[in-house]
């Protein structure tokens, strides 16, 4: 029959008794597969992670440029990483690491609110960002 219609007899479940087989065009359905998953593919939205690495001693212009890097960031919808590092005796001025943490987050809580709150990691301050 199959011959007859000029289309494919696919196997559909071999191990059943009788095994079941389907009448079809074979090459259309892997076309119509692979335009599925094609369109799947274009709807699915990657979320991208990009991380910011800050010392403790930062200067004030180096920071507003990183806090505008992390804005366009944002605006991309990517979310952001931002380390607060600290080196050496540093590690001894939490204080100061957590000021210039509360900073970044005031400056940017307008394009971005924090998905994690600053937590220390070791000799690093941690904040993740997520955009709005």
């Amino acid at each position: 029959m199959a011959k007859e219609q000029g289309v494919d007899l696919v196997e559909v479940s071999p191990k059943t008794v009788p095994p079941v087989c389907k009448i079809m065009d074979y090459g259309k359905y892997k076309y119509q597969i692979a335009k599925k998953l094609q369109e799947a593919k274009k709807k699915q939205s990657v979320v991208q992670l990009k991380e910011m690495k800050l010392g403790l001693k930062i200067d004030e212009h180096d920071l507003m440029f990183k806090i505008k890097h992390v804005r366009d960031f944002l605006g991309e919808d990517c979310k952001v990483k931002i380390i607060i590092m600290f080196k050496g005796r540093e590690v001894f001025r939490t204080d100061i690491g957590e000021k210039l943490a509360q900073r970044i987050i005031e400056e940017i809580k307008d394009v971005g609110e924090p998905e994690q709150k600053p937590k220390f990691d070791g000799r690093n301050i941690v904040m993740v960002f997520a955009p709005l």
